[in-house]
């Protein structure tokens, strides 16, 4: 019996599970199944952990395949297929803290001041303003539908099927008011419509307009990504503080640790907030 296939089936079947992390979790598992010694079925910690050790990749990609092999012995063993699990106390390589790139607000205004002298301009400064206003994912502002749209807020549906609702400051909301104003009329669900296959505008398009945003603004295009500014997104708000929860639940990362990333790249602000409002360093200023 293929308990892999069977594995993947009921993992389909639960909700929020992407084709991407279905593939992923596939070909991780048949991988490691053709390469231990009797399959993975009937392999031994030793075995798995001898298996990890081997793989010359990058700790993430380690870190993923363990993932899937900790998912599928925790089936296996809800099943009653296995009496133990071999994955209990599998290692996994430490990941390499990359602390994310930043633009500063000043740089900021200037690449939306940049959108003005770009030919779909209203647009552009539209979606430009809501990555930095929101922190929307690229995907997310791409195919952002109509409905989305709820006054000063946006419903956005996140990954894993995820809901959340984010504000728009001023600013943003005029932005975008400004853009569905001129809008072209369309039968298209999406605030950013294309008359490309998708029906609304891409990530390559956008990022290339951006691009051309920063050079025109006097930054070097390499600093300059639809991520970088979800990034100072959630670094600008941790540094006028904001509580990383609140950022936590803006950006739609489901773990703390997600986003706690941030609190590296502001060390001098975060170290003012504890000697401002910590108890003990109160006491040892008077």
């Amino acid at each position: 019996m293929n308990y892999i296939e069977i594995f993947l089936e009921a993992l389909a079947a639960e909700k929020g599970r992407s084709k991407n992390t279905l593939a992923s979790y596939a070909n991780d598992l048949r991988l490691a199944d053709a390469a231990i010694p009797g399959g993975l079925v009937g392999a031994n910690d030793t075995a798995l952990q001898k298996y990890l050790s081997g793989l010359h990749e990058k700790p993430t990609s380690v870190s993923r395949k363990t993932s899937a092999l900790r998912s599928f012995y925790k089936f296996l063993m809800l099943e009653k297929i296995i009496d133990e699990n071999p994955a209990t106390n599998l290692e996994t390589p430490k990941r390499e803290k990359i602390l994310p790139k930043l633009l500063t607000t000043q740089e900021i205004e200037l690449l939306i001041s940049s959108a003005g002298d770009i030919k779909t301009a209203t647009r552009l400064r539209a979606m430009i303003e809501l990555l930095y206003a929101s922190g929307l994912r690229i995907s997310e502002l791409c195919e952002l539908p109509i409905t989305a749209i709820l006054g000063d807020r946006l419903l956005i549906h996140g990954k894993g099927a995820k809901e959340r609702i984010v504000p728009m400051h001023e600013t943003a909301a005029l932005a975008l008011d400004k853009w569905m104003e001129i809008r072209p009329e369309s039968n298209s669900k999406y605030v950013f419509p294309s008359s490309g296959k998708t029906g609304h505008i891409t990530r390559d398009a956008f990022f290339k307009l951006l691009k051309k945003c920063a050079t025109l603004a006097g930054i070097d295009p390499t600093r300059v990504s639809p991520h970088v500014l979800r990034h100072s997104f959630a670094s600008h708000l941790l540094a006028h503080g904001a509580n990383l929860r609140v950022i936590q639940t803006m950006l739609g990362h489901e773990d703390i640790s997600t986003t706690q990333i941030y609190t590296h790249v502001l060390p001098e602000k975060l170290q003012q907030v504890v000697e401002q409002h910590h108890p003990l360093s109160k006491v040892s200023n008077k």
